[in-house]
């Protein structure tokens, strides 16, 4: 057991020892079946609070081979499955979180230097005889390994994204950061498996993703993984049932994100609910409403009028296509609006090309964001009022 190199399953068992516990373990029944496919590199973004990294714990606690984890599967959707004994600790495993690179070196254009010294280092302790002293390139340490052993890796990477977020302008790391991702996975025999989490789809330039070797999965398309991608209807409205929680307020709160013709809930919010036993908004951070408050300020084409449209219940056509999968380089209000989707803070239709803010928590969000940014007392006024008659309307009907 390594830091990186399978290191074991606590962290999902935690998860699955929690109080409330949702079976997801659906999702390997599916990363199985890529296993060593042309469909083999995975790239599933999702918003924060959406178990992006819960999902990437399960699939390292289920293929590290370092421990048997039976006793926590065994008693899970995917013991089930003909593909269960296939592949359970069957595998090295590579769990990389990103962030923890990014926030451990001073200068961030050293993190991939950093990055691979610290992987090879964790190499070394299972795999020394086949790694040269002087080795620094770890896509060079993997070709290696393969020639020598025949080795596979299953690679889960959460956070895949962070310097997209964190170093928004910084184009030139960007760039080699994608360079690196495309050398390590691109065509290379030692994958057995990648899956790559995170909240943005894969940066594209023009018209191309840079790693356009990857299947993608994000909250304008999850396709065959939607089920996976939050709670579903039928799962919340269980838990509902077991803990005597008002399913209609559950709803109202909660409810509105459509994946694929899916309804999902984001689970810390139904979770958190739950265990408060009170309905709220839990994105409730300063950082939260200023992130919002720095995207509803750009008055693209008259985007302020579309947010007060939006707190209003209205829905509005938008044309995702040309969003460049990064938060800067935004050439009208629908890029805006998509990275917002993609955040979470607006539902999408993809059958009527359609976005809208989907429940009362994310409503509350916009509303708190506006109160601390500097919109004119007008548009204040408008998307204040607006949002008041929706809720009055609502209850009026609720009873």
């Amino acid at each position: 057991m390594g830091i990186y190199l399978n290191p074991g399953k606590l962290l999902f068992k935690e998860a699955v020892n929690s109080q409330i516990y949702v079976d997801k373990s659906g999702l390997i029944e599916y990363t199985n079946s890529a296993i060593g496919t042309e469909q083999k590199l995975l790239c599933v973004s999702r918003p924060r609070r959406f178990g992006k990294s819960m999902a990437a714990n399960m699939l390292v606690a289920y293929y590290e081979k370092s421990e048997d984890s039976h006793d926590i599967f065994d008693n899970l959707y995917i013991s089930d499955r003909s593909s269960y004994e296939q592949h359970i600790n069957k595998y090295d495993v590579l769990f990389l979180n990103i962030q923890r690179f990014l926030s451990r070196v001073n200068n961030k254009s050293d993190m991939i230097g950093y990055m691979q010294k610290k992987i090879i280092n964790d190499l070394r302790s299972e795999f020394n005889e086949y790694i040269s002293a002087d080795a620094d390139n770890l896509v060079d340490v993997f070709e290696e390994l393969y020639a020598k052993t025949k080795k596979q890796f299953i690679f889960i990477i959460d956070e895949w994204d962070c310097i997209f977020r964190e170093l928004k302008d910084d184009t030139e790391l960007q760039k080699s950061y994608l360079d690196f991702l495309r050398d390590l996975f691109k065509g290379q025999p030692y994958t057995a498996l990648v899956y790559m989490t995170g909240i943005l789809p894969i940066k594209k330039y023009g018209t191309h993703s840079a790693l356009n070797m990857f299947d993608e999965y994000s909250m304008t398309d999850m396709s065959a993984l939607g089920s996976f991608t939050g709670f579903t209807a039928d799962e919340t409205t269980a838990l509902c049932d077991e803990y005597h929680i008002d399913i209609d307020e559950m709803n109202r709160w909660y409810d509105g994100y459509i994946v694929n013709g899916i309804h999902i809930y984001s689970p810390k919010s139904v979770v958190d609910s739950i265990r408060h036993k009170n309905f709220a908004s839990y994105w409730t951070s300063t950082e939260t409403y200023e992130a919002l408050r720095s995207y509803i300020d750009i008055d693209f084409d008259g985007m302020k009028n579309v947010i007060t449209r939006l707190i209003a219940g209205e829905r509005i056509g938008i044309d995702i296509a040309s969003f460049g999968n990064d938060m800067t380089t935004f050439k009208n209000k629908d890029d805006v609006l998509t990275l917002l989707i993609h955040l979470g803070y607006l539902g999408y239709d993809p059958a009527s090309k359609q976005t809208f803010i989907p429940n009362e928590e994310i409503r509350g969000v916009f509303i708190t964001s506006i109160n601390v940014s500097h919109w004119d007392e007008l548009n204040y006024d408008r998307a204040t009022k607006k949002h008041s008659c929706v809720i009055e309307s609502f209850c009026h009907k609720a009873n």
